[in-house]
């Protein structure tokens, strides 16, 4: 693991895209479903158990959360979609938040996109992608909870999803994670 990682702290939360750090730099962001793993990815990522705060019920990142690896390079934990249980209005403006700062941010340069392994590609999981190809960012796609498959299933869920996004090029890559 790249030590460069483990010295990343947290910057800032922000609800609105008018909150967020200045627009230069690096960003890659994590998004996925509000269940997929996203803040558990960023702490594995830079080793460290509490650096972006997880629970296990789905839709705690409710803003825009900033992790500084130094003066021009952040890494950013996304609201998540789908599975909250929360008000239809607060889910309509996490949505407009993420498609803002997705639409908007001139330093956003890549993205980590979450899945479950056990039930890859969702309709806005696909949407996520194909836009994020349209739009030329490159997309690394983390297959989460490997671990609660064998070994077997979670290989043959690796291969379908590497069959799925061939298409793509060399723009989206895969692999496992738990």
């Amino acid at each position: 693991m790249n030590p460069y990682y483990h010295r990343a702290t947290f910057l800032i939360s922000a609800a609105q895209i008018s909150q967020t750090p200045p627009d230069e730099g690096y960003e890659v962001a994590f998004a996925g479903r509000s269940n997929a793993g996203k803040s558990s990815a960023i702490n594995t990522l830079c080793q460290q158990k509490s650096l972006a705060r997880t629970s296990k019920t789905p839709g705690r990142t409710r803003l825009l959360n900033f992790f500084e690896l130094d003066e021009e390079r952040r890494l950013v934990d996304l609201p998540g979609y789908g599975y909250a249980k929360v008000a239809e209005s607060v889910k309509n403006q996490w949505q407009q938040s993420l498609a803002q700062y997705m639409e908007q941010r001139q330093c956003l340069k890549g993205l980590i996109l979450l899945m479950d392994c056990r039930h890859p590609m969702p309709d806005f999981d696909r949407q996520m992608l194909d836009w994020n190809v349209h739009n030329g960012f490159p997309t690394h796609i983390l297959l989460t909870k490997s671990d609660k498959l064998k070994k077997g299933p979670a290989n043959s869920a690796l291969l379908k999803m590497r069959r799925e996004i061939a298409h793509y090029g060399d723009t989206v890559s895969v692999q496992l994670f738990s």
